[in-house]
């Protein structure tokens, strides 16, 4: 399998490109304005990655350098949703217009199938668990809004040009190698404070988590093993983890375990913040597959992975 990764240099790209690389050659396309080559490691050198440096946004080289792939693994993104709140025109530009253009390079070359990693911020602001049917509330962050724009005209180039694509709705990613996320957050915080760690919100923000080989696993058994012609999967587990609790546990990670913590107050982080969430991994347990960790466990691994990066490195 000749695998296209687009933003292949980022968190969870690397971590993919690490397992496909077992299944045939790899390249990643990717601008490095967040990812690093570093992160691809050996595979470089191995010959057994690919790394053109180009951005998304520009369709020719994108088309190009597509030419002749099995397969296209979009995980280019944003990778803050705060970011949007600044710049407005982000996550229309790093979101729907990059899936536009991947989806465009692919009709150009002939390439069938795309995996395409959304989130569980296309379900908007709801309390209830959400299966993949179940889009009532609209998203309430640009993120947001940008996976589910990006999904919508996924599913209508699958229906116009005979593409094939596998949607996974993640839940929030964590694990090492982050560039984003509240457990990196806190760690950096830590290590300038030293004494205090300010937590956005009130801390009863609550979302389910997923380590991020878990959602690696979990991508390329729904790939292997779904096989509608738009596959719509949640990739998460059924638990979800406080952000007091993560907190906690950067603080006992850390080399500042008597830091005291302190709350800003609000239900919610920042504008467009979905304080409470919850995902149902229903289809990818029908397909015979679960998460390894439950939320919990992820964070708990998690967060001495990301110390380790911080801290010790």
């Amino acid at each position: 399998m000749k695998s296209f990764v687009v933003g292949g240099a980022g968190f969870i790209g690397s971590h993919l490109v690490d397992r496909l690389v077992e299944r045939g050659p790899v390249t990643v396309y990717d601008d490095l304005s967040v990812g690093t080559r570093a992160r691809l490691g050996d595979h470089l050198e191995e010959g057994r990655v690919t790394l053109v440096e180009a951005s998304a946004l520009e369709l020719e080289p994108l088309a190009g350098a597509m030419h002749k792939h099995d397969v296209v693994f979009h995980l280019s993104a944003n990778p803050e949703a705060r970011w949007g709140l600044d710049n407005t025109r982000l996550d229309l530009d790093q979101g729907t217009v990059v899936t536009y253009n991947v989806l465009e390079a692919m009709r150009r070359n002939d390439v069938a199938k795309l995996v395409f990693s959304s989130s569980g911020t296309v379900y908007g602001d709801t309390r209830r668990t959400c299966r993949e049917d179940d889009l009532g509330p609209l998203p309430i962050s640009l993120y947001g809004a940008s996976k589910l724009a990006s999904e919508a005209m996924i599913s209508a180039f699958v229906e116009c040009f005979g593409l094939r694509a596998w949607i996974f709705r993640f839940g929030n990613v964590i694990g090492p190698r982050a560039t984003h996320g509240c457990a990196l957050d806190f760690m950096r915080k830590l290590a300038s404070t030293k004494t205090e760690l300010e937590v956005l919100g009130d801390g009863k923000q609550a979302k389910p988590y997923l380590h991020v080989r878990d959602c690696v696993d979990g991508m390329l058994f729904g790939l292997d093993h779904a096989s509608e012609r738009v596959n719509i999967l949640n990739l998460t587990p059924a638990d979800v983890t406080a952000v007091s609790r993560i907190a906690k546990l950067c603080l006992a990670a850390s080399p500042y375990p008597n830091a005291r913590i302190r709350y800003t107050g609000g239900d919610r982080g920042w504008p467009g913040d979905v304080p409470r969430s919850r995902m149902a991994p229903g289809k990818m347990a029908e397909l015979g597959w679960t998460v390894e960790h439950t939320s919990d466990e992820a964070v708990a691994l998690a967060v001495t992975e990301i110390a380790d990066e911080v801290f010790r490195t």
